[in-house]
């Protein structure tokens, strides 16, 4: 646990309905921060993917907890308040939140929170200052508005899997939930953006976030090949569209990445690997020319690559400044000196499981004045509801027992 007495967003609340993945990460990114997050969940069953599992956290005795991987990914440094907005004095209390926070996050669909009196259109008048984030999976407006959307849909529909798998295969998803994370990320960026604004300003405003349109932004090099040529790019498998030799290649003992980026580090390559004739050769002696003709170049790379092990080829073009890496599993990662130093892997303490602690993903922003900071573990369904009343609100024991009673938290 680290203090969050200088994180940059110290200060900050955001009232937090969101859930799954993408509405999470922005929300776990702005918490890390120093952000008070305040994580609305149903009594009882919580953020959906705290049952997407196994595998789950174990308890002291070995046995499955609730708390699966899935949900302890993006949801530490949140406070979670059960609340049923779908009762009057729910929706009551949720706004007498809202009214102590800066920021509210949302993914319901589009227009799902109306029902509730907690739509945009609802606050604004009665909270200016309140910056609305809505995530949802195709913005809204638009012919696809009123659907739902998911990370899957998002990358076929938004063109990735199209780029994605074996050349004269299948269409492939990317092995994480991708579309979810970058949206978030831009969420996250949104709101620091709209921060700024009301600093000036004292104006709130909303914020409309898509998975298909972010999923569509990050097509980046890709999209502008398709833009400014005309053509539909192909599947690559392991290549890059615009850069040879840049894929996996076979050692001796294993798989190298081979990335290089320009004439100069092609050359060095083809000294060390001891063919300098291929520096030479017509076909390969610019970038252009070896995309032209990377059919060629690869079809002979394997043979030369082989003759070193994958430790020869990663101390050997390291020390030439080449970019070459291994194919590291996860377990190889997480043990990897370089992404130990740069503390990665985090452990965080956890009442009631196994071993006292729970393992999660560092935060890779390293702030030189205001750290990143680690305050609460992943939270159970409603930990902290009366301690959010107590502290946010005032709220007497006994209003908050009557409230229990009546199934509102």
């Amino acid at each position: 646990m680290t203090s969050d007495k200088h994180a940059p967003l110290k200060g900050l609340r955001v009232f937090d309905l969101t859930r799954i993945l993408a509405g999470p990460t922005c929300t776990q990114l702005l918490g890390d921060m120093g952000a008070d997050i305040i994580k609305i969940e149903r009594a009882g069953q919580g953020d959906d993917t705290r049952k997407w599992g196994p595998p789950y956290l174990k308890d002291k005795e070995g046995k499955d907890t609730q708390q699966s991987a899935y949900y302890l990914c993006t949801n530490r440094n949140k406070r979670s308040f059960s609340l049923d907005i779908s009762q009057p004095e729910g929706q009551a209390l949720a706004k007498r939140l809202i009214a102590q926070c800066d920021i509210m996050v949302e993914n319901f669909k589009v227009g799902g929170l109306a029902k509730y009196g907690l739509s945009y259109a609802d606050l604004k008048d009665e909270f200016p200052h309140l910056i609305y984030c809505s995530i949802t999976g195709f913005g809204q407006n638009g012919p696809y508005a009123s659907r739902a959307g998911y990370d899957y849909l998002a990358q076929g529909m938004g063109g990735i899997m199209s780029l994605t798998g074996e050349k004269e295969g299948s269409p492939m998803k990317v092995g994480v939930g991708i579309a979810d994370v970058v949206c978030g990320l831009y969420a996250g960026n949104a709101i620091l953006a709209a921060l700024h604004h009301r600093s000036q300003t004292g104006q709130g405003q909303y914020i409309d976030l898509a998975l298909l349109d972010t999923q569509v932004a990050w097509l980046i090099n890709e999209g502008l090949n398709y833009l400014t040529s005309g053509k539909v790019p192909p599947r690559q498998a392991d290549e890059h569209p615009n850069i040879v030799p840049y894929r996996v290649v076979p050692a001796a003992d294993g798989h190298l990445i081979l990335a290089v980026g320009n004439d100069s580090q092609f050359r060095k390559f083809c000294t060390f690997a001891g063919v300098p004739e291929l520096a030479d050769d017509p076909r390969f002696v610019t970038n252009s020319l070896r995309v032209e003709n990377r059919e060629a170049l690869y079809a002979l790379l394997p043979e030369v690559t082989r003759q070193k092990t994958l430790q020869e080829w990663l101390d050997g073009l390291a020390a030439l400044a080449v970019p070459a890496g291994p194919v590291n599993n996860l377990e190889q990662v997480f043990n990897d000196p370089q992404v130990r130093h740069r503390d990665m892997q985090i452990d965080m303490p956890f009442d009631g499981c196994e071993k006292g602690k729970v393992a999660l993903i560092g935060n890779p922003i390293k702030f030189s004045e205001t750290p990143v900071t680690y305050r609460q573990a992943p939270p159970t369904v409603g930990q902290h509801t009366d301690e959010i009343l107590d502290e946010l609100l005032g709220m007497t024991a006994e209003e908050a027992a009557r409230l229990r009673a009546d199934k509102v938290i």
